[in-house]
């Protein structure tokens, strides 16, 4: 099955892409209709689906824009986390992590890498979705600066996890075996905390942060 979804070198398949589609559709119209299914207070507004579509849509246009590619997959952005953790400030964490889900079949849909289902999930699904958890943080003094550095460090923790599990077995056999315990940490972080440095400092210019504030109270009010 993997030889009609997956290719050789670990892409996908016109199949794969499809049925990629597919789960993705399926996935968000599944959430969207358990997301108000109790409650109609519940249903996010058109206006809440058009901000979320619009960072969504911001936050995968500047992944585009890479300041610093690495080697075995990942890269310094010009702040496309930063849009993903905006929702999460602005809605919540629920809304934020069902945004990042979505966002992260984006992410596996523009440069698919697949060694397993479990590692799609890390490096994909579980790691952008984590981006949410910046919503538990939306109501506090300094909520989005919280939030983001809550968000980047999620995500990295499952990018490791996915890096212990499958990505360390693809290491040349001359891997020094001392470093296999602190690689997966230290390279994952390594690009998220360098764009996250670079995200905040742009965050903390007083027009910026003037900015968003103004456009957080467009967004919920």
């Amino acid at each position: 099955m993997s030889g009609i979804f997956v290719n050789a070198e670990g892409g996908l398949t016109a199949a794969g892409y499809a049925l990629t589609i597919i789960a993705g559709i399926i996935l968000f119209l599944a959430a969207s209709y358990f997301a108000g299914k109790h409650s109609a207070k519940k249903r996010m507004s058109t206006k809440q689906l058009v901000f979320c579509a619009a960072a969504m849509a911001l936050a995968f246009i500047t992944s585009y824009i890479r300041i610093w590619n690495m080697p075995w997959g990942g890269s310094v952005t010009l702040c496309s986390m930063l849009f993903i953790v905006l929702v999460a400030n602005w809605y919540g964490a629920g809304t934020g992590i069902f945004v990042g889900l979505a966002y992260g079949i984006l992410q596996f849909i523009q440069e698919p890498y697949v060694l397993s289902f479990f590692q799609v999930c890390c490096d994909y699904i579980l790691a952008f979705a984590a981006l949410g958890v910046a919503g538990f943080f939306a109501k506090q003094k300094h909520g989005l600066l919280k939030g983001y550095i809550a968000a980047v460090l999620a995500r990295g923790a499952f990018h490791a996890l996915g890096g212990y599990l499958y990505w360390m077995d693809y290491m040349p056999e001359n891997f020094p075996q001392s470093l296999r315990s602190v690689y997966p940490i230290a390279y994952n972080y390594s690009y998220l905390l360098v764009e996250a440095v670079i995200t905040i400092v742009i965050i903390s210019i007083p027009a910026v942060a003037k900015e968003l504030n103004r456009v957080k109270q467009t967004a919920v009010e």
